[in-house]
């Protein structure tokens, strides 16, 4: 890797270079030196729930079929035909054996060739370890299936270390679809990323939650991962900001009612309807001069109250001081960022190169939410060329029109590089650093410092 020119030392807390965003010799270093090394999300296990449900996971040049192997084993595959190398599935379905299209060749579940057509006329020199399918190392953390191309890569849990030890909790695999949407969007893959890995643009970007949120926030590095979290540490979440003009604060329930009303419009996510009616009966069985301790409380106890009533149940080994040690916003190198601290409902981001192109990436935005037993909604994968032609809530339309004009913006000849904030984006700064450090050498682990 030419350090001259890509340096980690050349990324500060306060300084990002900006030709990352859209330069094509790093889009490549990108294609050869992270996608066949790094741990990625392809799927969750919920999208394979029988024995030859599949996925399809295109990442770059290389494509990856995640499939349930047996009841107990699902397992990864690159998705090649080992003869002439015909692509063997595309999209998600199901399959009692892979089929080339091309010529009819045939493999198992496990990955081994079980036909050759007209096999004689190799003359027995077709090798079984040959003509099986290339497997894929494949794991699993919170219901969410990893693939990892290189064989001498780390366990995943040792990748993901520290984000297990803050989140397992919240139990994630117990969480299932409530919406998947993918949009194509114009920018470089890590233009995006940065979007949703700090809230320092909320007083500009979102002004109308500023009436229920005080967006100072912090964030900081956790190994290869980051966590945004609001700055006051035991400050309730629910309070004007001090950016705004000085009024009395109101009480404590018509906030947890603004937070509700407003998210169930403009996000659509993250807020579920279970914390919707529980936000509703703190607007009509709390007395408003009820301390604002107390009204959290009833808030969540409406809550568990509701998750116990249809089946969904509550993380029982959640505690207040996990909660708020686990942060809001996570961001697990190198393309997965999630907001989960309403326990039942997760956003979770996944973005990722539109081929080889530097200036175009394919956003996946999906809304989690813990159900009860067969309560979920049937799985709709939408796909929009254009976030304009999809049905989005007023913060990601917010953010959308933003993100084009910052892609742009990046080739400048009067720009010069990112000044990220040394507290509120440091999240972005860190993933610059750990990413330069990672195409050096995917091996060398960053030692892992919590910084909360």
């Amino acid at each position: 890797m030419p350090n001259d020119r890509y340096s980690p030392d050349d990324v500060r807390d306060d300084f990002v270079p900006k030709q990352v965003y859209y330069a094509q010799d790093f889009a490549e270093l990108e294609a050869e030196k992270l996608w066949p090394f790094v741990w990625q999300v392809a799927c969750r296990a919920e999208e394979v729930p029988n024995v030859g449900d599949y996925v399809t996971y295109d990442i770059v040049d290389d494509s990856i079929v995640v499939i349930r192997a047996s009841e107990t084993e699902i397992r990864a595959y690159h998705n090649v035909c080992p003869h002439r190398a015909r692509r063997l599935t595309a999209g998600a379905g199901s399959h009692k054996q892979f089929v080339c299209p091309f010529h009819g060749w045939r493999f198992g579940l496990d990955g081994r060739n079980i036909k050759v057509v007209d096999k004689g006329d190799w003359d027995g020199c077709l090798h079984p370890d040959d003509i099986s399918l290339s497997e894929v190392r494949c794991d699993q953390w919170g219901g969410f299936v990893f693939i990892n191309m290189d064989p001498k890569a780390e366990p995943l849990r040792d990748f993901l270390d520290p984000v297990p030890d803050y989140c397992d909790k919240f139990e994630f695999e117990k969480l299932r679809f409530q919406w998947y949407k993918t949009v194509i969007m114009p920018s470089n893959w890590k233009t995006v990323l940065g979007f949703f890995n700090e809230f320092y643009h909320v007083q500009q970007a979102h002004p109308q939650l500023l009436e229920f949120t005080d967006d100072y926030s912090n964030s900081g590095e956790f190994g290869r991962h980051s966590q945004t979290w609001f700055h006051s540490e035991g400050a309730l979440p629910f309070r004007r900001s001090p950016r705004l003009p000085p009024r009395p604060e109101p009480p404590m329930k018509d906030h947890i009612v603004r937070f509700a009303e407003q998210y169930s419009t403009d996000l659509r996510t993250m807020l579920t309807p279970r914390n919707y009616a529980a936000a509703m009966r703190v607007r009509d069985e709390v007395a408003p001069e009820t301390g604002p301790i107390e009204t959290l409380a009833k808030w969540m106890e409406f809550q568990m109250e509701a998750a116990a009533a249809d089946g969904a149940g509550w993380p029982s080994e959640l505690t207040p001081e996990y909660v708020e040690r686990s942060g809001l916003d996570w961001h697990v190198f190198p393309n997965t960022i999630f907001l989960h601290g309403f326990v039942d409902g997760v956003l979770w981001y996944r973005v990722r190169p539109n081929g080889r192109d530097p200036e175009s990436c394919i956003f996946d935005i999906w809304s989690l939410v813990r159900y009860g037993p067969g309560q979920e909604p049937p799985l709709e994968r939408e796909f929009y060329e254009d976030w304009r032609d999809g049905e989005w809530g007023l913060i990601f339309r917010q953010d959308f029109e933003n993100i084009p004009e910052v892609q742009k913006g990046f080739k400048s000849r009067g720009f010069k590089g990112e000044r990220t904030n040394p507290v509120q984006e440091r999240a972005i700064s860190s993933f610059h650093r750990v990413l330069r450090r990672f195409l050096e050498d995917p091996y060398d682990k960053p030692r892992v410092t919590r910084q909360r």
